[in-house]
């Protein structure tokens, strides 16, 4: 069990928040105006850029965000992401518009803004936004879908995915307990029909999710012995055997259920 005093997840996301803001106060400097593809991005659009990131419109930022690297000067691309981050964080935490950020977030890596390159304090900070990023995805019910594009994009940006699954696995309390099973049970079923894809992250490689999903065993299985009649731990058991074993999914394709115990359902159009 956690300790009492352990914060909850939005307390952590919030605490992130403050210490991202203070790292990156004042912004980092520009030493020129934006340059970038003036094809895509107005003139007066480089000049807003280049001033306050307070005042970017939410639009311009999600242009700039989704924008390749190679249309912004090579020099300047990072420094642009480090003034905007702490606003790039908002919008990929609980009070953005809830969209895949794996995009966004990837341009983070080594292709792009080199967050690996960036001064450690602000490296640092990001990176603990980012955990209680995932924290907060684990926790809250949401779709393991979901789950794994937050996974792809912060594995995108850091260039590795193996710390982010430890982190995962280190959750602890009921929330977190059932939110890793709902995770490990989505995860071994897509893995099972060859369909747990990175959409963006083109050298992500999900045998590290197959690899890593046997060693939740022992905690799924005192979950499924505390809740007998919860049916994502009992089936994640049995995905997650099929997936050892080297066999078949077990259940006809497409398969559905309800999550936390609810019946299984065969989709019919």
């Amino acid at each position: 069990m956690p300790h009492p005093l352990t914060p909850d997840p939005h307390t952590m996301w919030r605490d992130a928040l403050a210490e991202v803001d203070e790292v990156f106060a004042p912004p980092p400097r520009l030493d020129r105006p934006v340059r970038g593809c003036t094809y895509c991005t107005a003139e007066p659009e480089l000049r807003i850029l280049g001033g306050d990131p307070a005042d970017v419109p939410d639009d311009l930022l999600g242009h700039f965000m989704g924008e390749v690297a190679s249309h912004w000067d090579k020099d300047q691309y990072a420094v642009l992401w480090r003034r905007l981050i702490p606003r790039a964080l908002r919008r990929w935490g609980p009070e953005g518009d809830g969209s895949d950020p794996s995009q966004e977030m990837g341009r983070l890596g080594l292709t792009g803004a080199r967050l690996a390159n960036w001064p450690a304090a602000e490296r640092a900070a990001v990176e603990r936004a980012f955990r209680a990023l995932l924290h907060l995805a684990v926790t809250d019910r949401r779709p393991h879908g979901e789950i794994t594009g937050l996974t792809e994009g912060i594995a995108h940006a850091t260039g590795t995915l193996e710390p982010w699954l430890e982190h995962i696995a280190g959750l602890t309390g009921p929330a977190a307990d059932a939110g890793v099973i709902r995770l490990a049970f989505g995860w071994a079923t897509e893995l099972l029909w060859e369909e747990l894809t990175f959409t963006w992250w083109y050298d992500g490689d999900p045998r590290l999710i197959a690899a890593w999903l046997p060693r939740l065993r022992a905690r799924i299985t005192s979950f499924a012995v505390r809740h007998p009649h919860c049916k994502n731990a009992s089936d994640a058991l049995t995905a997650i055997d099929a997936l050892e074993a080297g066999d078949w999914s077990p259940w006809l394709y497409p398969y559905g259920m309800r999550t936390l115990g609810g019946p299984a359902l065969l989709h019919q159009d």
